[in-house]
C-alpha cells in the first residue's frame, strides 16, 4: 500500500478535508492544533519580541485573546466532526490556556465526555546540577460522544502520562526541528489506547508528521493535512520512509 500524501491546506476549509479523505470516515482524530499562545504587546500596542527564540524556527500562530482562540477552534473542529465516525474519539493536544476553549467547543459539537487528560512530563535539565526536572506544558484531552463503559477490575490500566524529552528518538532533528514535534514514546500510548490496528487516524495539523508517522508504525492507516506547503512536503516524504521501513 502506498504511503499517504499529506495535503497542504487550511483545516478550516472543507475542501482541504475532501482532498485528504476522499469521502472516507475517520476512526480517530488525533491532532496537535496551534496552542493558545497570546500575542504579547507593549502598553502602546506594538508587538514585543518573543520570549523563546526557538519559535522563529517554525510556523507559530498567536491569538489576540482566548476568545479568538475559541473562535479558531470552532472554525476547524466543526468541519472536522462532519468527517468522523460516530464513535471516533477526539485526542487533542493543548496547553493550559487552550483547555477551556477546546473543551467548550467539543461539548457544543457533541463530544461532551472528557475521558481523561494525558500528560507529557517533558524532561529538562537544571543547569549543571545533574538533576532532571519534568515540566508539564502539553497535555492531550480525550473526548468521546458517549461515556466510557463502567470500569471493571479486569480492565487493563489506561496510560495517562508519559515521560520523555523533546527528541529522545532523534526524529525531530531528522525532520526539521519543528517546534511542536512529539516523540514516538509520547504518542505510542495514546495511539494504542484510543485506536485499533487498521483504523484510519487523521491529523489535521500535521507539523513535522509525528502523529501520522506513529499511526503507520503501529499498523494504523493515516491521513493528514498541514497549512505550510513546505512542511506538508516533508511529512509526505517522512511517511513514505516509514512505510518503506515498516
Amino acid at each position: 500500500m502506498a504511503a499517504p500524501h499529506c495535503i497542504a491546506g487550511d483545516a478550516t476549509k472543507p475542501e482541504t478535508w475532501t482532498g485528504a479523505l476522499g469521502g472516507r470516515k475517520v476512526d480517530a482524530l488525533v491532532t496537535d492544533p496551534p496552542y493558545c499562545l497570546l500575542t504579547r504587546r507593549r502598553k502602546r500596542g506594538d508587538l514585543r519580541d518573543p520570549k523563546d527564540r526557538k519559535i522563529d524556527r517554525g510556523p507559530v500562530r498567536r491569538f489576540e485573546s482566548v476568545r479568538d482562540y475559541r473562535l479558531f477552534t470552532r472554525a476547524w473542529l466543526e468541519v472536522a466532526v462532519t468527517h468522523l465516525a460516530a464513535d471516533a474519539p477526539l485526542v487533542l493536544w493543548t496547553n493550559l490556556l487552550g483547555r477551556e476553549p477546546i473543551s467548550l467547543v467539543a461539548k457544543e459539537l457533541g463530544w461532551g465526555h472528557l475521558r481523561g487528560e494525558f500528560v507529557w512530563g517533558k524532561r529538562t535539565r537544571e543547569g549543571n546540577s545533574g538533576e532532571e526536572l519534568l515540566r508539564v506544558v502539553e497535555t492531550a484531552l480525550i473526548f468521546t460522544k458517549t461515556p466510557g463503559p463502567a470500569p471493571s477490575p479486569a480492565d487493563p490500566a489506561v496510560p495517562w502520562a508519559a515521560v520523555a524529552g523533546y527528541d529522545d528518538d532523534g526524529e525531530g532533528k531528522r525532520w526539521g526541528d519543528h517546534p511542536n514535534h512529539k516523540p514516538f514514546g509520547v504518542l505510542e500510548p495514546l495511539v494504542r489506547t484510543w485506536t485499533k490496528p487498521g483504523q484510519l487516524v487523521l491529523d489535521c495539523f500535521a507539523g513535522s508528521g509525528s502523529i501520522p508517522a506513529a499511526a503507520l508504525r503501529l499498523s494504523r492507516e493515516a491521513a493528514c493535512m498541514e497549512l505550510e506547503p513546505d512542511w506538508a512536503a516533508r511529512v509526505t516524504q517522512r511517511l513514505s520512509r516509514v512505510r518503506s521501513e515498516g
